[in-house]
């Protein structure tokens, strides 16, 4: 099974560059692995806010959970004839979440409602946004336009049965909502992929944090697709292999949908919607606007006087933040960048941990220092 469009438009960069020994898709791979947005996901929430226990799923170990499912179904699909570049997959995989705002889906929501009627906030659009512009002070990564289509494409929230790729060639930069597929098998499958990496490791985190226990999971989801994220993403990538090779679609089998959704729906009611994680999306938010609302005050104040947010600032965030400003000036001034967008950039843009060390810097002061 071939993609709808050409390499050439697959290939192609936004800025000219000569192709190395590691191919496109692989050279796309190691400038995202070499970005910063990537090694901040280390501390970025998946679903459980800043968890004392090191093996809680945190937003880096989700990508390249989501990466290895991809790379592992276009290779079963070779098997059966398929012609999918595995490469271009993986590179999906790592870059779909590197705009995820701190405190995963709480602080993404957050940032959305601080800009409604502005511009939308959506992780897909800013990941995307932050491969394209943001990353390298501006220059972004200059990825191929397979791999930025399957990044901005990937909406990790809809649950399609099944998925052909769009034989569109779409304008990227025009896409501001969550309505376009794909155009290449490979991002297909990584829309899929990203459900099968978190559905499965978020049921585990979840038993481990006690907020549900292994029986309260329906019996037949134990039954017929696992008890384990082990179990659970071998039955789903199995079907997944099986019923696609040779449908021409990617997409699972009727039975393995109806567990798939079964399984989204307990998620969703018992894990998402859990009310300790309703208790601390409160706080997360809060954190969100309380930055957002200092950091507003503080551009419209100083605006691009830079020196002034080094020489005088009130906190090391004013320093940072001016000094944020300052490397990106060069891209805000050819994009027209209000100060909203260079705020929800900033924050988007934190760990969990930088967001509180943030937010204790500007509503706690500092002691004072007696002789």
């Amino acid at each position: 099974m071939k993609n709808p469009l050409s390499e050439a438009v697959y290939q192609r960069r936004s800025k000219p560059r000569e192709e190395d020994i590691r191919g496109p898709y692989f050279r796309d791979q190691t400038a995202i692995i070499h970005s910063l947005p990537f090694r901040r996901l280390k501390h970025k929430t998946q679903v459980f806010f800043a968890p004392e226990n090191d093996h809680v799923c945190t937003r880096i170990e989700h990508v390249l959970h989501v990466a290895t499912i991809a790379e592992t179904i276009c290779k079963g699909l070779n098997r059966s004839g398929w012609e999918l570049v595995e490469d271009l997959a993986f590179a999906i995989g790592l870059g779909h979440d590197l705009g995820h705002a701190p405190f995963g889906h709480s602080g993404e929501r957050e940032l959305e409602r601080l800009n409604k009627g502005s511009f939308p906030f959506r992780h897909e659009i800013n990941s995307y946004r932050v491969a394209e512009h943001l990353a390298n002070s501006g220059e972004g990564l200059n990825l191929t336009w397979a791999v930025k289509d399957g990044i901005l494409c990937h909406n990790g929230e809809s649950f399609e049965k099944t998925l052909t790729p769009s034989p569109q060639e779409k304008d990227l930069e025009k896409i501001v909502d969550r309505s376009s597929v794909p155009s290449t098998y490979e991002g297909c499958i990584v829309r899929f992929s990203d459900k099968i990496a978190y559905l499965g490791r978020d049921i585990e985190d979840a038993i481990a944090g006690e907020l549900i226990s292994l029986d309260d999971v329906p019996e037949r989801i134990r039954r017929e697709i696992g008890t384990t994220n082990g179990e659970i993403i071998n039955t789903l990538v199995i079907d997944l292999i099986h019923h696609s090779r040779d449908s021409g679609q990617i997409g699972f089998s009727e039975e393995k949908y109806d567990l798939f959704r079964m399984l989204s729906d307990f998620n969703y009611d018992n894990i998402y919607r859990n009310r300790i994680l309703s208790r601390y999306e409160k706080y997360c938010e809060r954190i969100i606007r309380t930055l957002y609302e200092y950091l507003m005050e503080l551009i419209e104040s100083i605006g691009e006087d830079y020196e002034r947010y080094a020489t005088d600032p009130e906190t090391k965030l004013d320093r940072k933040f001016g000094h944020y400003l300052e490397r990106m000036d060069s891209f805000y001034r050819s994009e027209g960048a209000d100060a909203a967008r260079k705020v929800t950039d900033y924050i988007a843009g934190m760990t969990d941990g930088y967001a509180l060390e943030a937010v204790r810097q500007i509503t706690l002061p500092e002691p004072i220092e007696f002789p």
